[in-house]
């Protein structure tokens, strides 16, 4: 199989109607580029402090090696305004690069994290979209059952290919503007959550946050297990996630990502550019 090295990838910049960035997208503390792809390098404290507005997706493996091969994943994160680490193994990479990203803030985490965040922050509410039928309204019960107030506001489920259906589409734009929500979390997986936020983001004038959350909704929903916290921390988390659904995750861990390694080596045997004569 072959990789094509993919451009530059870097969160947007968007400016306010008087040309600046607004406080919450003033530029982060670092970014570390990784296989093309700059990431974010700040503590979960910072960020959640941080983002107060703005398109959130969370680079692991199988994002970086699917960004190398599809165009409209790239210009998908293009619009995004915060990339932040949602993998240790990207951490060990980056580590091993001499540039190490300071933490792991994966989706999983970012949705519990964000609503105990804002707990006692009645300005924030939460649209939901995605999971099977039934899982999002479980994940919105405990949510809220765990916040101690009503976060979550609403939720929709779609339908398989829903992406590909203009009228669903449009009844989902209708549904979250007619929401009170002012955040949107999406959980469909990667790359049809981040394009599916690219091209409909701007139709959502409402929605103040976007974060792009992978099986974060299945685990708050009990739905699915998550791998204990020291197999995360050991970076084998993808190996939980693959013992639990072997049919569906096999080709994806054990074939499409395992380049991963061998291009993180080619980075570091990389020679480092000659500096430039000064005159």
């Amino acid at each position: 199989m072959g990789y094509q090295t993919a451009d530059r990838i870097t969160c947007g910049e968007h400016l306010n109607a008087s040309g600046t960035l607004p406080p919450s997208l003033q530029p982060v503390n670092k970014r570390i580029r990784l296989l093309n792809v700059d990431i974010d390098s700040l503590s979960k404290e910072d960020f959640l402090h941080r983002l107060e507005r703005g398109t959130v997706f969370t680079p692991n493996v199988d994002h970086l090696m699917k960004l190398r091969r599809d165009s409209d994943f790239r210009r998908a994160y293009q619009s995004a305004d915060y990339c932040i680490c949602d993998s240790q193994i990207l951490l060990y990479a980056s580590r091993f690069l001499g540039q190490p990203i300071e933490a792991k803030l994966s989706g999983s985490d970012l949705l519990p994290w964000f609503c105990e965040y804002h707990r006692d922050n009645p300005d924030i509410k939460i649209f939901m979209l995605g999971a099977k039928q039934g899982i999002a309204q479980r994940a919105q019960q405990a949510i809220n059952a765990r916040v101690g107030r009503q976060i979550i506001v609403d939720t929709y489920s779609p339908s398989f290919g829903f992406e590909r259906n203009p009228q669903e589409c449009e009844s989902i734009i209708e549904m979250i503007r007619a929401s009170e929500a002012n955040v949107l979390v999406v959980g469909l997986g990667a790359p049809k959550q981040e394009k599916w936020i690219a091209q409909y983001k701007s139709q959502l004038p409402n929605i103040n946050i976007f974060m792009a959350v992978g099986a974060a909704i299945d685990f708050e929903a009990g739905y699915k297990p998550r791998a204990p916290q020291f197999v995360s921390e050991l970076g084998l988390e993808w190996l939980h996630r693959m013992m639990s659904e072997p049919k569906r995750l096999w080709r994806r861990y054990l074939f499409d990502d395992l380049p991963f390694i061998w291009l993180v080596l080619k980075e570091k045997l990389r020679p480092s550019p000659m500096p430039m004569d000064r005159p």
